[in-house]
């Protein structure tokens, strides 16, 4: 037997385990394949684009968004411990704070209390969050000018809008790309106990410079049990084979054509933060860490032009390009790159046969009102973070209030291919086929503003700026 049918006989037993760490929410079990859309030839997706940004909450890009479920203030807790409202601060994009945003932020911003396991959330603690070593006081109270992120807004005019997704985990960027490329960070640990997915991987390894196979030696992770406890630098070293099939083991199985579109990786340097892939070792450690794996990001515009765009993709940009704020004077060019990126699909041969999904990894540490749907023990769900879903099947200007979380994108991907499941999050998780209509005449592409792509990876410095260091 395979390494891919080891993990495949896993899922049911994985499956199992999903079903029975609902917390007080009541986890829904949803059937992993939607029959409607079970066969890959039924509807005329063929190709699914999956753009992966930076650390903002819902609120923090929509609070406004007529039609959306947004809101203009939120609460936090004084002195006293006692709630206090307040009134949502507009801010510029640009140049903003990073506030601190692994799980004992997460658990902060709930309740003012870093203990787990949650069973509910009060949204009011979002001041207690920090700033490196710093109080953040009211900072996180905020969002954006909509003048500052027109092209997000002029996409969910045009297209989608999803303003129910939550973060796998409440927690920050590492899991978070683990979560997107595998629907989950659950893993058999003999700390955790001898039973199938025990623990879930949790904020970052302790290397500060990588997060993948390419970390110094003696690197290690942070582990939450299915009970709820937090066991700090317990963990593996961030080089994975996860007990489930990733959505690249799907893939490969099924010869479905990917690629994962990324800034350089360098071990050496921060940028290797960034690469979801490097954490999985039959990619990092195989032919397809050269095959696909595309470095710089910016090969998706020539793979467009040239007609080889993959089935699945996923595109992560580099520091600049990424909406992850990064102090003072510095610059978000995001509107901008997720922008020329969808521009680059809407005026090609892929319009038509392409969904476009753009996600934020996690809240960023910005105020959201909406408490997380459920609490399932592992870290889960987080906080909501924006979805736009663009495509000519999409209805223009539709708001989906669908509960939904990172999965729920992974799920579309299984079943427009026909993948079957990882037997991860993806069981449970709703899938966004519910955002499109393939009964709809195409829509023609409505252009955003946008720079040309040859603005992008224009220089070595450029590109090796990381992500975002959380």
């Amino acid at each position: 037997m395979n390494l891919l049918s080891v993990r495949i006989a896993s899922v049911a037993a994985c499956a199992a385990f999903i079903a029975g760490c609902g917390g007080s929410g009541g986890m829904q079990v949803a059937p992993a394949i939607d029959p409607a859309q079970s066969n890959a030839t039924s509807q005329p997706i063929q190709h699914i684009v999956m753009i992966v940004q930076e650390n903002r909450s819902f609120d923090n890009l929509f609070s406004t968004f007529p039609g959306a479920d947004g809101a203009t203030f939120g609460y936090y807790l004084n002195s006293s411990n006692q709630p206090v409202k307040i009134t949502l601060k507009k801010r510029p994009l640009n140049g903003g704070l990073d506030l601190n945003h692994a799980s004992p932020a997460y658990n902060d911003a709930c309740d003012g209390k870093d203990t787990y396991p949650k069973t509910s959330c009060q949204m009011n603690g979002f001041n207690l969050e920090g700033i490196g070593d710093n109080p953040s006081g009211l900072y996180p109270y905020q969002y954006i000018n909509p003048n500052d992120i027109k092209q997000y807004w002029d996409l969910a005019k045009n297209f989608a809008l999803g303003d129910h997704l939550f973060q796998t985990q409440g927690s920050g960027s590492f899991t978070a790309h683990q979560d997107l490329v595998a629907g989950g960070t659950t893993i058999t640990n003999s700390k955790c106990g001898s039973s199938q997915a025990s623990c879930a991987l949790i904020d970052y390894p302790s290397s500060p410079v990588d997060w993948g196979c390419g970390a110094a030696a003696g690197t290690v992770t942070n582990l939450l049990t299915k009970q709820g406890k937090y066991l700090g630098n317990t963990g593996p070293f961030p080089c994975l084979s996860y007990p489930t099939p990733t959505m690249r083991d799907l893939m490969d199985a099924k010869n479905v054509t990917w690629k994962y579109y990324a800034p350089p990786y360098n071990e050496q340097n921060e940028n290797s933060l960034w690469n979801a892939m490097a954490a999985l070792s039959a990619v990092y450690n195989g032919p397809e860490w050269s095959t696909n794996v595309s470095m710089p990001q910016c090969n998706i515009f020539s793979d467009i032009t040239n007609k080889t765009l993959p089935q699945v993709s996923w595109v992560i940009p580099e520091g600049d390009d990424s909406d992850h704020p990064s102090g003072p004077g510095t610059i978000d060019h995001g509107p901008q790159w997720v922008g020329a990126v969808v521009d680059a699909i809407g005026k090609s041969k892929y319009w038509k046969s392409t969904a476009i999904v753009v996600v934020w990894d996690d809240w960023g540490g910005f105020y959201d009102h909406e408490p997380p749907a459920f609490f399932d023990n592992m870290g889960g769900l987080g906080f909501r973070v924006p979805l736009l879903v663009v495509s000519p099947y999409v209805p223009q200007g539709e708001i989906s209030h669908t509960q939904y979380e990172f999965a729920s994108v992974l799920k579309f991907a299984e079943q427009t291919f026909n993948l079957g499941s990882m037997g991860t999050t993806d069981v449970r998780a709703t899938s966004i086929s519910n955002m499109f209509n393939f009964t709809q005449k195409p829509r023609a592409f409505v252009k955003v503003p946008a720079p040309a792509p040859d603005t992008f990876c224009t220089s070595e410095k450029r590109m090796r700026e990381p992500v975002d260091r959380e």
